[in-house]
């Protein structure tokens, strides 16, 4: 027994037969496993010395500029808000000593997940006091903090360009507390 189609028919089948293809080889590239790394960017990138592209609304004077301990100094560049919903705080950490400076293992926080990752700023904090809500550094699926990390030290004069991420207040709160373990706090303003 023989089976004729009519030529709309075998246009159906054929359509049908592409639409199949093409939703197995979707399926096939998307990846999407529990099991994949992000990619970092180049907002999430976690380098010594790395921070996301330069932003609008980065202001030419210092945000805030707070002194820590044995002559370090940490100037808050910008502070924007992400279409993505988070805060991402630009800055650079200076040495104004005469010596070199050891990063304390204080500014990685207490947390046992950002500690086990090395030296970091994992320790930040924004805080909203109108809101009544503190915004801890965001981390990655491995549980890195989002925050410039591998640096141990500070030669003096030594600066280094440094960012943090945060997840965003709510889209009318833009004054908030920046709060970094040893260091003065500072208000600054979230901008975007």
């Amino acid at each position: 027994m023989s089976i004729r189609f009519t030529t709309e028919a075998r246009r159906g089948v054929v359509a049908l037969t592409v639409a199949a293809g093409l939703a197995l080889g979707v399926a096939g590239c998307g990846g999407g496993g529990d099991d994949e790394k992000p990619k970092p960017s180049a907002s999430t990138s976690r380098t010594g010395g790395s921070k996301p592209s330069t932003q609008e609304g980065q202001a030419s004077e210092p945000l805030a500029e707070v002194k820590g301990p044995n002559g370090l100094l940490l100037k808050i560049t910008s502070a924007a808000r992400d279409s993505g919903g988070f805060v991402t705080v630009n800055g650079e950490l200076k040495n104004d000593s005469s010596g070199v400076v050891v990063i304390p293992a204080a500014l990685s926080g207490n947390e046992t997940e950002i500690i086990n990752n090395g030296r970091s700023l994992g320790g930040a904090t924004l805080v909203d006091s109108k809101g009544k809500k503190r915004y801890y550094v965001l981390r990655d699926t491995d549980g890195r903090p989002l925050t410039t990390t591998g640096f141990s030290s500070i030669k003096p004069g030594e600066t280094i360009d440094v960012f943090l991420q945060f997840p965003a207040p709510p889209s009318g709160t833009t004054d908030i507390s920046f709060q970094l373990p040893l260091f003065s706090s500072a208000a600054i303003q979230i901008s975007g």
